[in-house]
């Protein structure tokens, strides 16, 4: 019987009061405690990408590019809108020989542009067009990231999957030191091959150590991609599968087209064509219509109406050759844009077949990889019934089982190659971190 349950029962419904306000606030102290501590969902690469878009600081910094540029278009056709100001004044005026005068007035006066020789219609179209240029130039932005993010999530996949084989090899290292040390204990080994066998337990120990720091270091770096400040809480969903890659040769010239990269050069060219035109518009005359209404008086408020109408006309003739030179500048940068483009198309391609043949060749070493694993697997697996029965020494033994490890962490090398590769091609064609999302 528990000796404090009188106790309890005669505090009676009073003491249940006082308690379960401080059992609530315990449990919400424990839990506000323990939330640094819990681990952390573990993150698909879906789940990165969508992370990434929202507040990675490079793709933040480059949709306020866009949006700036949005803003700049908007100002550029305010040029075409009608212009209308306000103004309020008063005054009073003294002198010798008049007495003093006071002069109060307000108006309204408005201001529509007629013709300028196209300028400000060139100005908007410069404007429009460099939107799609911003946009095309975030999408590069995005393209990147992707690529970084993508390494990095390959990086802490090699990581955590390096320490499993590393771990494994410990655990194989082990058994074979048993088996020597029985051996060495009947008298069938000599010293020099116990020592070995331990020398690669200890071996195996330490790559167990430096694989779990490698994966401490991938998570920083894949918390760097993400933009995040720390790393030490992430774990990844997901396993070292290679998708299906196409052996086919595909139409470089038609993939470069489409490259974000190329084609915001091409919108830098239309927007140096459309400034040209607006440099030769400087040329032509600038016609506006006026008007302003309004009062004036010496007593405020001014009762006397007063308005004007008309059409004005600036034509320029001479400043100093200002206008030649800019129309020569603006014709020299659609020279200029014309040339990056054929140089960004140039590079584009190579780009797009270096990482294509990159890919395909990172594809093929995975298959030989893979044949020279299951020739290690096999030979192991005989070897080692072979030396337990004491067919084989010692040093071809351990020969072959250090073929076995180093094809193992091979084969992981290639496929982490190969996986990367892919992201290099996939960075190549320009795809982005939306693109990712639409695919599911």
């Amino acid at each position: 019987m528990n000796p404090f349950y009188p106790q309890m029962r005669a505090a009676g419904p009073v003491g249940s009061v006082r308690i379960l306000p401080l059992l609530i606030t315990g449990l919400i102290i424990f839990f506000m405690t323990c939330r640094p501590l819990m681990a952390e969902a573990p993150l698909s690469w879906q789940a990165c990408v969508r992370e990434a878009l929202t507040v990675h600081p490079d793709l933040l910094a480059a949709r306020e590019k866009l949006n700036q540029t949005v803003a700049n278009h908007d100002i550029a056709r305010s040029a075409v809108r009608p212009q209308l100001d306000a103004s309020i004044s008063s005054s009073r005026s003294d002198s010798d020989d008049q007495p003093p005068s006071n002069a109060h007035g307000y108006s309204i006066s408005g201001r529509q542009l007629l013709y300028d020789g196209s300028r400000s219609a060139h100005q908007i179209a410069a404007a429009r067009t460099a939107i799609t240029a911003e946009q095309y130039a975030y999408d590069v932005v995005s393209s990147r990231i992707r690529f970084d993010l993508r390494v990095a999530f390959i990086d802490l996949l090699q990581a955590r999957e390096l320490l499993t084989i590393s771990e494994e090899i410990a655990q194989r290292r082990r058994q074979n030191l048993g088996l020597v040390e029985l051996r060495y204990e009947a008298g069938r080994e000599h010293r020099g091959s116990l020592l070995s066998a331990r020398a690669n337990v200890a071996q195996a120990e330490y790559e167990i150590q430096s694989s779990k720091r490698a994966i401490e270091l991938a998570r920083w770096r894949l918390a760097r991609e993400l933009g995040r400040d720390q790393g030490q809480s992430i774990t990844i969903a997901g396993d070292m599968t290679l998708p299906a890659i196409d052996s086919g040769l595909p139409d470089f010239g038609k993939l470069a087209l489409e490259n974000p990269f190329l084609k915001e050069l091409m919108a830098q060219k239309d927007i140096a064509l459309s400034n040209k035109a607006g440099a030769k518009s400087d040329f032509f005359p600038q016609i506006y219509a006026e008007a302003s209404a309004g009062r004036n008086d010496s007593d405020w408020p001014p009762e006397r109406d007063r308005w004007s109408a008309g059409v004005s006309m600036t034509v320029p003739l001479y400043e100093g050759g200002s206008r030649f030179t800019a129309f020569k500048k603006a014709d020299s940068r659609v020279r200029q844009a014309e040339a990056e483009r054929q140089s960004g198309y140039h590079e584009v391609l190579y780009t797009l077949f270096s990482a294509w043949s990159d890919l395909q060749d990172a594809v093929d070493r995975v298959a030989v990889g893979n044949t020279f694993l299951k020739a290690s697997e096999e030979r192991a697996r005989i070897t080692q019934v072979e030396y337990s029965n004491g067919l084989i020494s010692f040093d071809n033994w351990a020969i072959i089982e250090d073929d076995l490890e180093r094809d193992r962490k091979t084969c992981l090398t290639y496929l982490t190659n190969a996986l990367t590769a892919h992201a290099y091609w996939t960075q190549a064609l320009g795809e982005t971190l939306e693109y990712d999302l639409e695919k599911e």
